[in-house]
Protein backbone atom coordinates (compact mmCIF):
# COMPACT_ATOMS: atom_id res chain seq x y z
CA UNK A 1 0.00 0.00 0.00
CA UNK A 2 1.69 3.45 -1.20
CA UNK A 3 1.44 6.46 1.11
CA UNK A 4 -0.95 9.57 0.91
CA UNK A 5 1.51 12.37 -0.95
CA UNK A 6 0.83 15.94 -1.20
CA UNK A 7 2.38 18.59 -3.19
CA UNK A 8 4.28 21.22 -1.03
CA UNK A 9 5.27 25.03 -2.06
CA UNK A 10 7.58 26.85 -1.31
CA UNK A 11 7.84 31.13 -1.29
CA UNK A 12 9.31 30.93 -4.75
CA UNK A 13 6.68 28.64 -5.77
CA UNK A 14 9.05 25.60 -6.07
CA UNK A 15 6.94 22.23 -5.70
CA UNK A 16 7.83 19.24 -4.07
CA UNK A 17 6.03 16.39 -3.45
CA UNK A 18 5.84 14.92 0.16
CA UNK A 19 4.14 12.49 2.35
CA UNK A 20 1.72 13.48 4.81
CA UNK A 21 3.44 12.19 7.70
CA UNK A 22 5.85 14.73 7.15
CA UNK A 23 3.53 17.07 7.84
CA UNK A 24 3.12 19.76 10.80
CA UNK A 25 -0.76 21.60 11.21
CA UNK A 26 -0.71 24.93 11.48
CA UNK A 27 -3.75 26.91 11.53
CA UNK A 28 -3.04 30.80 10.92
CA UNK A 29 -5.12 33.89 11.13
CA UNK A 30 -4.39 37.00 8.51
CA UNK A 31 -5.71 40.45 8.67
CA UNK A 32 -6.46 43.21 5.73
CA UNK A 33 -6.11 46.45 7.51
CA UNK A 34 -7.05 49.56 5.24
CA UNK A 35 -6.83 53.05 6.54
CA UNK A 36 -7.41 56.12 4.41
CA UNK A 37 -7.23 54.05 1.42
CA UNK A 38 -3.63 52.01 1.97
CA UNK A 39 -3.24 48.40 2.57
CA UNK A 40 -1.33 47.50 6.01
CA UNK A 41 1.35 45.33 4.40
CA UNK A 42 4.72 43.42 5.77
CA UNK A 43 7.38 43.28 3.18
CA UNK A 44 9.32 40.04 3.23
CA UNK A 45 12.56 39.07 1.53
CA UNK A 46 11.14 37.94 -1.09
CA UNK A 47 7.97 39.89 -1.59
CA UNK A 48 4.92 41.20 0.28
CA UNK A 49 2.31 39.38 2.97
CA UNK A 50 -0.81 40.60 5.17
CA UNK A 51 0.21 40.89 8.57
CA UNK A 52 -0.80 37.52 10.49
CA UNK A 53 0.60 33.66 11.50
CA UNK A 54 0.03 31.00 13.37
CA UNK A 55 -2.55 30.68 15.80
CA UNK A 56 -1.44 29.74 19.35
CA UNK A 57 -2.99 26.95 21.19
CA UNK A 58 -5.20 28.26 23.49
CA UNK A 59 -6.06 31.49 21.19
CA UNK A 60 -9.00 32.09 19.53
CA UNK A 61 -8.63 32.88 16.00
CA UNK A 62 -9.69 36.67 16.61
CA UNK A 63 -7.46 37.33 19.42
CA UNK A 64 -4.29 35.62 16.99
CA UNK A 65 -4.79 38.04 14.06
CA UNK A 66 -5.14 41.40 16.86
CA UNK A 67 -1.71 39.83 18.45
CA UNK A 68 0.18 38.92 15.32
CA UNK A 69 -0.23 42.62 13.47
CA UNK A 70 0.26 44.53 16.76
CA UNK A 71 3.69 42.14 16.91
CA UNK A 72 4.12 42.05 13.27
CA UNK A 73 3.27 46.23 12.53
CA UNK A 74 3.12 48.00 15.80
CA UNK A 75 -0.54 48.44 14.88
CA UNK A 76 -3.67 47.98 16.88
CA UNK A 77 -6.61 46.70 15.29
CA UNK A 78 -10.49 45.69 16.61
CA UNK A 79 -13.42 44.16 15.09
CA UNK A 80 -11.53 41.27 13.38
CA UNK A 81 -14.37 40.16 10.84
CA UNK A 82 -13.48 36.64 8.99
CA UNK A 83 -13.54 36.66 5.43
CA UNK A 84 -12.37 34.16 3.89
CA UNK A 85 -10.62 30.70 5.06
CA UNK A 86 -7.89 29.02 2.67
CA UNK A 87 -5.49 26.29 2.71
CA UNK A 88 -2.26 24.99 1.41
CA UNK A 89 0.41 22.88 2.02
CA UNK A 90 3.76 24.70 2.02
CA UNK A 91 7.75 24.01 2.77
CA UNK A 92 9.45 26.39 5.53
CA UNK A 93 12.87 27.12 6.24
CA UNK A 94 14.25 28.55 9.01
CA UNK A 95 16.84 26.46 11.01
CA UNK A 96 15.30 23.55 9.85
CA UNK A 97 12.92 22.67 6.85
CA UNK A 98 9.34 22.08 8.06
CA UNK A 99 6.45 21.16 5.86
CA UNK A 100 3.32 22.01 7.11
CA UNK A 101 -0.80 22.01 6.18
CA UNK A 102 -1.97 25.32 7.06
CA UNK A 103 -5.91 26.48 7.45
CA UNK A 104 -5.36 30.00 6.76
CA UNK A 105 -8.49 32.37 7.98
CA UNK A 106 -8.60 36.02 6.56
CA UNK A 107 -10.02 38.79 8.18
CA UNK A 108 -10.92 42.47 7.94
CA UNK A 109 -9.84 44.49 11.15
CA UNK A 110 -10.58 48.02 11.60
CA UNK A 111 -7.36 49.75 12.34
CA UNK A 112 -7.55 51.26 16.02
CA UNK A 113 -3.93 53.44 16.58
CA UNK A 114 -0.29 52.79 16.88
CA UNK A 115 2.82 53.50 14.63
CA UNK A 116 4.45 51.16 12.52
CA UNK A 117 7.12 48.97 13.92
CA UNK A 118 8.95 46.42 13.98
CA UNK A 119 9.93 45.88 17.81
CA UNK A 120 7.43 42.77 17.74
CA UNK A 121 9.27 40.81 15.50
CA UNK A 122 10.44 37.34 16.35
CA UNK A 123 14.25 36.05 15.80
CA UNK A 124 12.74 34.64 12.51
CA UNK A 125 11.01 37.36 11.02
CA UNK A 126 13.83 39.90 11.80
CA UNK A 127 15.81 37.84 9.45
CA UNK A 128 13.20 37.55 6.76
CA UNK A 129 10.82 40.03 7.43
CA UNK A 130 11.49 44.00 7.27
CA UNK A 131 9.76 47.25 8.24
CA UNK A 132 6.10 47.45 8.03
CA UNK A 133 4.60 49.90 5.14
CA UNK A 134 1.15 51.22 4.10
CA UNK A 135 0.60 50.70 0.61
CA UNK A 136 -1.48 52.61 -1.27
CA UNK A 137 -4.96 51.07 -3.09
CA UNK A 138 -6.20 52.99 -5.96
CA UNK A 139 -9.49 53.28 -7.44
CA UNK A 140 -10.12 49.91 -5.54
CA UNK A 141 -7.04 48.12 -7.25
CA UNK A 142 -4.05 47.33 -5.56
CA UNK A 143 -0.80 47.97 -7.06
CA UNK A 144 0.87 45.07 -6.13
CA UNK A 145 0.23 42.69 -9.41
CA UNK A 146 3.53 43.46 -10.50
CA UNK A 147 5.36 42.45 -6.79
CA UNK A 148 6.76 39.19 -5.84
CA UNK A 149 4.47 37.47 -3.00
CA UNK A 150 5.86 36.66 0.00
CA UNK A 151 3.46 34.32 0.83
CA UNK A 152 2.62 30.69 -0.38
CA UNK A 153 -0.98 31.74 -1.07
CA UNK A 154 -2.32 34.57 -2.80
CA UNK A 155 -4.16 36.69 -0.99
CA UNK A 156 -4.70 39.70 -4.25
CA UNK A 157 -7.74 38.59 -5.12
CA UNK A 158 -9.44 39.00 -1.89
CA UNK A 159 -7.92 42.50 -1.05
CA UNK A 160 -8.97 43.30 -4.37
CA UNK A 161 -12.62 42.37 -4.31
CA UNK A 162 -13.04 43.69 -0.04
CA UNK A 163 -10.99 47.08 -1.50
CA UNK A 164 -13.72 47.17 -4.59
CA UNK A 165 -16.27 47.10 -1.84
CA UNK A 166 -15.68 49.51 0.67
Amino acid sequence: MSKKSVVAVDLNGNQEEISVDKLEWRPSAYAIVIKNGALLLSPQTNGYDLPGGGIDKGEKPEESVIREVKEETGIDVENPRLVACASNFFKRTYKTTHYVQSILLYYVCDFLGGELSDAGFTEEERLTTQFPEWVRLDSGQIKLDDKQMGSSYDWRPLVKKIAQER
